[in-house]
């Protein structure tokens, strides 16, 4: 990883990036990021008070007049030189990322960073590029045309799995149409929100147009979401904490983009190449240690392939390799804390009473036992109902189960309150399309699980949220949408007046 750089010492001033400018909270409450692999202390940083916010909403108030006023040009070449920025620190990122997440290195260097460097010339481009109707005279009398416009100060908080790439989803579609942002990234995972806000500097955007405030959900972020002076606000995370989101925001007649829990179906037909669907299984619930939305955690398999599927998923996690984040031979790290290491470990514990465990579902031992390390773990005999297969485990855990008709499949994948993502995965362009067509989800795959990319959108259905990260719409939800009309007859006293004054002319 070549010269890795002090944590400490890059962040001596404290984990707010409010104006520009680093400094420490004033909650007079202390937090400490952990190497979750180790157990090791790697920051220790006062979190922001509701004043620490107040603060970065007035910056961000400030700037928005002179940002929201440069042109699309302007925007675009800053946001294309902040990606040149990021590309040069990838290593830096990189290391931040797996240190403070437990992500294996080879994961952050190779999607997380990345990813997010590709997300940012994306919006580099898009942000020349905001659409409308087109320009017309469609009532006979007047031109009518769209603008796009900035919608002013965007409030947005952002989960621990992905803090890279969650901190640049929300950024940069809110930036690069105009606005100015104030993030809140999850107290576990601060550092490299606050790396992307310092490259931002770097690549010369005005002071106050991107700030960070780290500080707890009830203090800092429901200050944030609640904030007179925050027109929206996007946020990332559970969906129990999206309602409570909701609620506040809906209380100041905020705009909303929610991006709630998932619950994945992966669903195998019996005319589907198993080799192909097993080792899809395997990576798509295992990715980041199984820490997201869109993993599989749902394969419902037709009952012709049921048992070689279970049988083949569970001979390939077996030679997942558990081990240090840097290693590059690692496959798997550890969960992000001890907490949702026990979390998850509960849930497989309360399904042995009406399930199978067929591999894993334990804490390795050894040198790995300081870290909040949990086997693959794969579970057969569930019931539909369960704990299990209803609930978002958030862990490296895969449940089977068998169906018969194509009916019974999509039912069962349909049948839980999450709709983020899915997959299908069949050999017949029929099945697979009937498939995509009635699974109720924001992304179904065919024939493969987990890809994203810059140009499609990312949001859910049902208690999954609503709206857009990614892609052109997510402008969507960071534009107000204004319909200017012209008159173009100069005639004074108008045909339509009668309907209000006076007589036909």
């Amino acid at each position: 990883m070549g010269n890795r750089f002090q944590v400490k010492d890059r962040f001596a001033d404290g984990a707010q990036y409010i104006d520009g400018q680093l400094r420490s909270g004033t909650s007079g409450q202390s937090h400490t990021v952990v190497n979750p692999a180790t157990g090791e202390e790697v920051l220790t940083y006062e979190l922001a008070s509701a004043a620490d916010v107040d603060d970065a909403v007035a910056a961000a108030k400030r700037a928005f007049p002179a940002w929201s006023a440069a042109t699309p040009g302007e925007r675009s070449d800053a946001l294309h030189r902040l990606a040149a920025v990021l590309a040069e620190q990838t290593e830096d990122f990189a290391y931040a990322e797996s240190l403070q997440c437990g992500k294996p290195i080879k994961l952050s260097t190779e999607f997380d960073v990345p990813g997010t460097i590709d997300n940012t010339a994306f919006f580099a481009g898009a942000a020349r590029h905001l659409q409308g109707q087109a320009a017309a005279e469609y009532s006979g009398d007047h031109t009518s045309y769209v603008r796009r416009e900035a919608i002013g100060v965007v409030g947005s908080i952002a989960p621990w799995n992905y803090p890279l790439q969650m901190a640049a989803w929300k950024i940069l579609p809110a930036i690069a149409a105009g606005n100015t942002i104030v993030l809140k990234p999850a107290e576990l995972t601060p550092l490299t929100s606050l790396m992307f806000a310092q490259a931002a500097k770097e690549a010369g955007l005005p002071d106050g147009v991107v700030n960070i405030v780290t500080g707890a959900g009830r203090e800092a972020g429901e200050h944030l979401v609640g904030h007179p002076d925050v027109v929206m606000t996007s946020f990332t995370g559970s969906t129990a904490v999206g309602k409570r989101v909701a609620e506040i925001a809906t209380a100041t007649v905020k705009r909303l983009h929610l991006e709630l829990g998932g619950k994945a179906p992966f669903l195998v037909f019996d005319d589907a190449d198993l080799e192909a669907a097993a080792h899809g299984a395997v990576a798509a619930s295992l990715i980041n240690t199984g820490q997201d939305c869109t993993a599989a955690t749902r394969a419902y398999v037709q009952r012709p392939l049921h048992d070689a599927f279970v049988a083949r998923v569970a001979e390939l996690m077996e030679t997942v390799r558990l081990g240090d984040p840097f290693d590059p031979a690692t496959d798997l790290g550890p969960l992000v804390s001890h907490a949702q290491r026990d979390r998850v470990a509960g849930f497989v514990e309360r399904a042995r009473g009406y399930a199978t465990v067929v591999t894993g579902g334990e804490v390795p031992g050894g040198e790995l036992a300081e870290g909040a390390y949990y086997r693959p773990t794969l579970v057969s005999g569930a019931a539909q109902d369960s704990e299990v297969v209803q609930s978002e485990i958030f862990g490296p855990v895969l449940v089977v189960l068998p169906f018969d008709t194509d009916d019974e499949g999509i039912e069962l994948a349909n049948d839980t309150p999450y709709g983020l993502a899915a997959s299908a995965w069949s050999r017949d362009v029929y099945r697979a399309g009937r498939a995509t067509r009635e699974i109720k989800a924001g992304c179904v795959w065919v024939n493969d699980h987990i890809p994203i990319i810059s140009e499609m959108p990312h949001g859910g259905y049902k208690a999954s949220g609503f709206g857009k990260d990614m892609s052109a719409y997510s402008f969507e939800e960071y534009t107000q949408v204004k319909h200017v009309m012209y008159d173009n007859t100069a005639v004074a006293a108008k045909d339509w007046h009668r309907t209000i004054f006076g007589d036909r002319i």
